[in-house]
C-alpha cells in the first residue's frame, strides 16, 4: 500500500512538472517578454481595467497587456497589444501608431519610456522599437485628431475598400470609394 501512495505521489510530481514546461514553453511561443502581467484588457475579466491616462499629451488608452520587465535594477512596462488576425504582409502603421501610443502614456506615468512595445498577432509577435521619431508620429496625429474634432466637415479616407463595404456609415456618407 505504501508502494502505491508513494507512486501517485511520483506521478503527481511529474505531471506538475510537465505541467510546468508545458506553460513556459507557451509563453516562450507566444513572443511576449519574461515578467509579470500587471495590466489586462483582454477581455477575459470581468472588471474593465483603468484606462492609462496622460493628462500631459491629452492622451487614454487600454493595451491589452501590460508586462512589467526588470532589467538590472530597473523596471519596465512593456505594453503589448493582441489583434485578432493573422500577421499582414506588412504592418498596418495605424496598429504601429497604437503602441507607440501606450509607450509615449506610459513614459509620461513612470517617467521612463519603454524601449518598445509587442504587436501580438494570431499567427506571430513583432516587436516595435519606440524611437523618438514613433513619440514624433503619435504626437502630431494626436494634434490632428484634435483639430479634426473643430472642424466643421472632415473628409474621410475611402483607401480600404472593405472598410467602406462594411461601415454602418455608408448610405449616408455621400462621397464615393476610391
Amino acid at each position: 500500500m505504501m508502494q502505491l501512495l508513494w507512486l501517485l505521489v511520483l506521478l503527481l510530481f511529474c505531471a506538475g512538472l510537465a505541467a510546468l514546461w508545458l506553460a513556459r514553453h507557451q509563453w516562450r511561443a507566444s513572443g511576449l517578454p519574461d515578467g509579470a502581467v500587471i495590466y489586462s484588457d483582454s477581455g477575459a475579466e470581468q472588471s474593465v481595467p483603468t484606462p492609462l491616462i496622460s493628462r500631459r499629451h491629452g492622451l487614454i488608452g487600454r493595451p491589452d497587456y501590460l508586462i512589467e520587465v526588470r532589467q538590472g535594477v530597473t523596471r519596465t512596462m512593456i505594453p503589448v497589444e493582441v489583434k485578432s488576425r493573422n500577421q499582414p504582409s506588412t504592418l498596418p502603421f495605424g496598429h504601429i501608431l497604437q503602441l507607440a501610443t501606450y509607450c509615449l502614456i506610459l513614459e509620461d506615468i513612470y517617467g521612463v519610456a519603454p524601449s518598445h512595445g509587442i504587436l501580438r498577432y494570431a499567427d506571430g509577435s513583432h516587436t516595435i522599437v519606440y524611437t523618438a521619431e514613433l513619440r514624433s508620429a503619435v504626437l502630431k496625429a494626436a494634434e490632428g485628431i484634435r483639430q479634426a474634432r473643430q472642424a466643421s466637415d472632415v473628409p474621410r479616407s475611402h483607401q480600404d475598400t472593405s472598410r467602406c463595404v462594411q461601415c454602418g456609415y455608408r448610405q449616408g456618407c455621400g462621397q464615393p470609394v476610391l
